[in-house]
């Protein structure tokens, strides 16, 4: 990792062209949306920073900029799953690097590898595809721009993250240490007040010990546009997105061809102050493989693996909304902010009737939005939030707690984690599933180094107190993490 980090030094000191002192641009998840042409007049703060703005020749036009991220967080788990067997702690690595190349006003071409490993991880599962992924391609794509109107349009090719809206069903995941990618096109226009995504791609899913290859029976296109409306505070977001599963079979999921069309509203209202992001989304299409019955035969729990698949032909109907309201007051020490949600995504009241009624998530960042511990996820579960957060250095540190209750939706539908994996299911028992407080800490310790914190409980509900294992969970975090 050192000699990573003193080799992109030494390349970028190198090639390095003077500059004016200004204030740097913020970095983005997605490092591909920085502008590196930002750079021209900030003077670099360190030498890793040297190689953010390196101009080719005599040209403005042609440059090229070099960046990067590290990351190391420890993990302790105590009573993992629910069972009093699983306790561990480990650490997690991922390393990130990337060149950004302009070529004129209407070529670039970006390139981002990483690699993430973890320690030795003695939970089920051990190592898995969310820590480790040795050596591989990240980002590799091309850009074609040019001028549309008032507006740009980007034509991109290749390997590339996405992310939209709150992240709540499509974004890189950066809490993973192998984040999400997809290889394929898409279309991007945008002007003053839209922004509109065309896209068609193939998820990437990681080979841990292998290069990284797009899977053609997991294709996800859809179009997402992002309006903004200044004079009300405000923005919505309108897409439609498919997912379409082919030959997945594992003996347990299913195949389909879903639709998921929804609706954001997120801003505050210019009288109040109050802030609010509202989203909702439902999903259609057709199931048309072997559907796993998450249903027992007889009274009584069934916990993995859920009975046979049935040959179904089945159509989809589902849905989700979220609703979170919010308030800051600016001008008090600290700035506290509370907040309340509520969270419903639908479940299956029948896997016997002609239709598949538990939403998908797709690739959601779910563990912003049900707890730390990602024993929930997006699929027929009901969501009580609430929480608050301050500031007890300004713009330094900020602490943050937050509370959640959840409940299952449909009785004859099971609980399913943040990866979309079915828990538990039973439909003699309480709906009552649990709740979880976490609380977690930042601090900004310079424009490039943050570290985070975080100690969190997940309280068993009567749900899985009907049968073990049936424990509560304790998870607790801490992470450095330096960008440049």
């Amino acid at each position: 990792m050192k000699r990573g980090f003193m080799m992109m030094g030494w390349i970028a000191a190198a090639c390095c062209a003077a500059s004016v002192a200004a204030e740097p641009p913020a970095f983005q998840n997605l490092r591909y949306e920085e502008s590196a042409a930002a750079y021209r007049e900030v003077d670099a703060a360190s030498p890793l920073e040297e190689g953010k703005y390196v101009t080719l020749g005599d040209s403005d036009d042609m440059y090229v900029s070099f960046g990067g991220q590290a990351r190391v967080r420890w993990e302790m788990w105590d009573n993992a799953g629910f069972d009093a067997a699983n306790d561990d702690d480990f650490g997690l690595l991922r390393l990130r690097l990337h060149a950004d190349l302009v070529l004129g006003e209407h070529v670039r071409v970006f390139v981002e590898g990483k690699s993430a490993t973890a320690t030795d991880r003695d939970l089920p599962g051990g190592r898995r595809t969310l820590d480790v992924d040795e050596l591989d391609l990240q980002n590799g794509f091309v850009d074609l721009m040019d001028d549309i109107g008032a507006g740009k349009g980007v034509v991109r090719i290749g390997r590339q993250e996405l992310s939209f809206g709150a992240q709540r069903l499509v974004s890189p995941l950066d809490w993973s240490n192998t984040r999400r990618t997809w290889d394929g096109a898409r279309a991007i226009y945008s002007d003053a007040s839209w922004r509109v995504d065309l896209f068609a791609t193939q998820f990437v899913p990681v080979e841990k010990y292998d290069f990284n290859e797009p899977d053609a029976d997991q294709k996800f296109n859809g179009i997402y546009a992002v309006h903004k409306l200044p004079d009300w505070g405000m923005t919505y977001d309108l897409y439609l997105l498919q997912l379409d599963r082919d030959n997945i079979t594992d003996g347990e999921l299913y195949a389909d061809d879903r639709f998921t069309a929804g609706m954001r509203l997120a801003g505050a209202c210019k009288l109040t102050g109050i802030e609010y992001d509202i989203e909702g989304g439902w999903q259609f299409g057709d199931a048309d493989a072997w559907v796993a019955v998450p249903l027992p035969i007889e009274p009584g729990p069934a916990i993995y693996p859920p009975p046979p698949p049935v040959d179904s032909d089945r159509d989809i109907a589902a849905w989700f909304v979220a609703v979170e309201l919010g308030y800051t007051w600016k001008d008090v020490t600290m700035k506290p902010r509370v907040y309340a949600g509520y969270d419903i995504a639908s479940g299956d009241d029948d896997p016997l009737d002609g239709d598949a009624g538990t939403f998908n998530p797709l690739f959601p960042l779910g563990h912003a939005y049900f707890g730390y511990i990602d024993m929930i996820g997006r699929q027929n579960i009901e969501d009580f939030s609430q929480g608050i957060s301050f500031w007890p250095v300004a713009d330094k540190v900020q602490l943050k707690l937050d509370y959640h209750t959840f409940r299952r939706v449909e009785r004859e539908d099971g609980v399913y984690n943040a990866g979309g994996a079915l828990v538990a299911t039973d439909p003699w028992a309480s709906s009552d599933v649990g709740s979880e407080f976490d609380l977690t800490l930042t601090v900004k310790v310079s424009r490039s180094t943050l570290l985070h914190a975080g100690a969190s409980r997940f309280f068993t509900g009567d749900f899985f107190k009907t049968y073990g294992p049936a424990e509560d969970i304790d998870f607790a975090y801490a992470s450095v993490q330096y960008t440049f």
